[in-house]
């Protein structure tokens, strides 16, 4: 027999009754019924019920072993007497009566216990993260991980993609995220960046010829963490494809993803194609460029009513550019003032100046701001499709970006207060057409507003003859729920229009050729028209699992702060490792 094991503690069935078996695991839970010990040991595969006797040589030393140690035990499979099946476990028709032990690992106490689904404080479960993974919970999260991984490989090979690795050191990009920096060794004063995604590698691919590229690559930002947004690293579907337009990479993406959700989620998925949403249809409509579409609900623009009303705030507000912005709830005639009253509260306290609404209600049009409108204003709001009796209308007034916002996120605190989603499906859809540029009022002057490395759509011809900010670009968002999962390009190809996009948002021709010599050069010698995106894996994970949390799916994550609080991670290095590296510390700074 194995020295550890025969079986696993998830394989036992009636079927092996009256064998004799040896199982290793960790004591998940211990019960005394009447001077017997029943004993659930736990491995990665499953519980076994063992059975100890107090007549057992062995039984003193078991009963005062603490959880979560390692033991092997050798013992007869059994049937469990009938009062005791249980049919949560697939092993739930035996037990084990134990002849021999042996303890393998002796527990220390435990900071919180592993075998209950509790809450427990994140630091907590994040400095003994080891114990928190072997948690039922966790422990199929990163399971569902692995074989979410294992499928999008599987899928993109079946797809007829090649998977290539890109490095890791390299060089620090001006774009994007700020650059986690590695100090070099043989070459002092000089830097390597961990690669925020492997973008320009990627695109090399295709001017190499590979024509089909994907890895599930690790990326590197020093930036803050969000429930959707691991600070330091995280992992995506990379992606590039050669000679195709943005349709063909929606295809590709679509195939994989419906099947990918399909595979693991429990709820409808949205059927391709999937709806494609200009993004300034959707800034207007949901007041976000990640809508989430489970529910209605869309925001209006009522601007040109109140373009010369009686209601001053409001004209004013669209005289010097503004919008007014309204969300028609249904039965808000239901709602109380005070609830009313409180989304008021809701939009200050997101930085707007107030909230104004009316109810269609039974005796009238009843609300704060009833009686300084005219009749004509009212019987106008009141023709509109979706205000029908009862229904409150929410007015945001203020410049475009400001009002977009304010109305987004009141649109979201509605479908949470009211319970708006229709909660169990994926719903899927692109954004399309965003901005190339978009103004940067304090340095006054037009930056990218999205990918530098995109087609600007129209070409060179757009950059030459409109202005910056009707200039849109073939780039594209995928988003499930509410969620971005993901950006992406029809590549700029061609050295010409990359250099003019670029003297656009201010880069001279030669700090073009200093930050992306690498990419451009390399057009220049003939390269494909070519697209893709990178899905990120943890938020594809994060939906699946139904957790509203990166870190509740990936192994071993770091804190909001970005600390890893059970290695100590970021940690001081010695005066030796700083003085290899050619590097001093500020003073009053400790190595």
């Amino acid at each position: 027999m194995h020295q550890f094991r025969s079986h696993t503690c998830g394989a036992l069935r009636a079927s092996d009754i009256g064998e004799r078996t040896r199982l290793a695991g960790w004591i998940h839970s211990k019960r005394d019924h009447g001077g017997i010990l029943f004993v659930d040991l736990r491995d990665h595969y499953g519980i076994t019920q063992v059975v100890f006797s107090p007549e057992d040589p062995f039984f003193q030393e078991v009963d005062h072993l603490p959880k979560e140690s390692v033991i092997r035990v050798d013992g007869a499979v059994r049937q469990r007497p009938e009062d005791t099946l249980n049919p949560q476990l697939a092993t739930g028709e035996v037990e084990v009566r134990a002849e021999a032990v042996e303890i393998l690992s002796r527990a220390e106490v435990l900071p919180f216990p592993v075998a209950d689904e509790i809450e427990i404080g994140e630091a907590l479960r994040l400095e003994y993260r080891f114990l928190d993974l072997r948690r039922k919970g966790m422990h199929e999260n990163v399971l569902l991980r692995s074989r979410i991984i294992s499928s999008i490989r599987q899928r993109m090979l079946a797809a007829g993609f090649h998977e290539f690795q890109t490095p890791i050191l390299t060089a620090s990009s001006p774009e994007g995220a700020r650059d986690y920096l590695v100090p070099s060794r043989l070459h002092p004063g000089k830097f390597y960046a961990l690669p925020q995604a492997p973008q320009m590698f990627k695109q090399l691919l295709m001017v190499a010829g590979f024509d089909r590229y994907f890895q599930i690559a690790p990326c590197f930002r020093d930036e803050d963490a969000r429930a959707d947004r691991s600070p330091g690293e995280f992992y995506q579907l990379d992606l590039e494809m050669s000679f195709v337009e943005q349709e063909d990479v929606f295809r590709v993406v679509e195939e994989v993803m419906y099947g990918l959700f399909t595979e693991f989620g429990a709820w409808p998925v949205s059927e391709a194609p999937f709806e494609r949403i200009p993004y300034a249809e959707s800034m207007l409509r949901y007041g976000s460029d990640k809508p989430d579409l489970r529910f209605g609900l869309e925001i209006q623009d009522v601007s040109s009513l109140f373009a010369e009303s009686g209601f001053r705030v409001f004209r004013n507000v669209v005289e010097k550019g503004g919008v007014v912005r309204m969300l028609a709830l249904p039965d808000g005639d239901k709602q109380s003032r005070t609830f009313l009253d409180k989304l008021e509260k809701f939009i200050k306290g997101h930085g707007g100046s107030g909230l104004a609404y009316l109810v269609n209600a039974a005796d009238g049009v009843r609300g704060p701001i009833a009686g300084v409108l005219s009749e004509e204003e009212i019987q106008a709001l009141l023709q509109r499709d979706d205000v029908a009796p009862g229904t409150a209308m929410l007015f945001v007034a203020d410049a475009e970006d400001k009002a977009n916002d304010l109305a987004g996120k009141l649109r979201l605190h509605l479908a949470d207060l009211l319970d708006l989603r229709q909660a169990e499906q994926y719903r899927f859809c692109w954004i399309v057409d965003f901005p190339m540029y978009e103004w940067d009022a304090e340095a006054k002057r037009w930056d990218f507003g999205h990918n530098p490395f995109s087609m600007p759509q129209g070409g060179l011809e757009a950059l030459e003859t409109q202005e910056p900010g009707d200039i849109l670009a073939e780039q594209y968002d995928l988003v499930c729920n509410g969620v971005e999962l993901s950006s992406g390009a029809i590549r700029n190809h061609d050295p010409q229009i990359m250099y003019r996009a670029f003297a656009i948002a201010g880069y001279e021709r030669a700090q073009v050729d200093e930050n992306f010599g690498g990419l451009i050069r390399a057009l220049k010698f003939g390269a494909p028209p070519h697209g893709g995106l990178a899905p990120g894996i943890d938020r594809i994970v994060m939906l699946l699992a139904r957790e509203p949390n990166l870190r509740e799916v990936v192994a071993f994550p770091m804190t909001q702060n970005a600390q890893d609080l059970m290695m100590g991670a970021p940690a001081p290095v010695s005066k030796r490792q700083l003085d290899e590296l050619s590097l001093r510390l500020k003073p009053g700074i400790e190595p």
